[in-house]
């Protein structure tokens, strides 16, 4: 149901949801499984249109506990989320370090930094610790932005620098990952500095 605090996005997104709470439960979870086998073996952006429907079945399918109901077999290879026992369905970011990665179902850590594969932590971390200094531009004080002679050129720069990190990070990490997990999804913008998912070629 809409709100008063709900952007426009975020109405048109509830109109688009309604197919899926139109599905009842078996329908819904015949959808899910058989798109998660479509997802597996690839890596994904969070924009693309398969993924952003995904996205709005598993919200309506975490508020009815489809995968608690074992209504259909998981597909082979996903296992369990500890999260929330749904499929486990991992979502990078550029918070990897503090959040781990994210569950595409409740939204919630589903693999913590610690428990990603010790050999490739560190590659993440220096991925991650260059990405905050550019993203940190975004949310500098007044008295920060007093001390340049031209934030906007500033985030501006900023904004390039991201989009490189991103496509690098999609071109070089993200994919080692489906070592470890059937599918993986990356975030494919950064909101604070205006980066779209169009302005990063990966």
């Amino acid at each position: 149901m809409a709100t008063e605090q709900d952007t426009p996005m975020d109405r048109l997104w509830q109109e688009y949801a309604v197919v899926f709470r139109d599905f009842d439960d078996l329908t819904l979870a015949r959808w899910m499984a058989q798109t998660l086998g479509q997802l597996k073996g690839r890596v994904w952006r969070l924009s693309h249109p398969l993924v952003g429907a995904y996205r709005l079945a598993a919200q309506t399918g975490t508020d009815r506990q489809i995968w608690l109901k074992r209504l259909v077999s998981t597909p082979a290879d996903y296992v369990e989320a500890a999260c929330c026992r749904a499929p486990l369905l991992p979502l990078f970011t550029r918070d990897i370090v503090e959040s781990g990665l994210v569950c595409e179902h409740c939204g919630g850590t589903a693999v913590e930094f610690a428990d990603l594969d010790p050999a490739f932590q560190q590659a993440l971390r220096q991925w991650s610790d260059r990405y905050a200094l550019i993203h940190q531009v975004a949310h500098w004080d007044e008295k920060q932005k007093k001390r340049t002679r031209d934030y906007d050129r500033d985030i501006d720069d900023a904004a390039v620098k991201a989009e490189d990190l991103l496509a690098e990070a999609a071109r070089n990490l993200i994919p080692k990952l489906l070592d470890f997990y059937p599918t993986i999804i990356w975030e494919d913008h950064d909101e604070c500095l205006d980066v779209r998912p169009e302005d990063i070629d990966s």
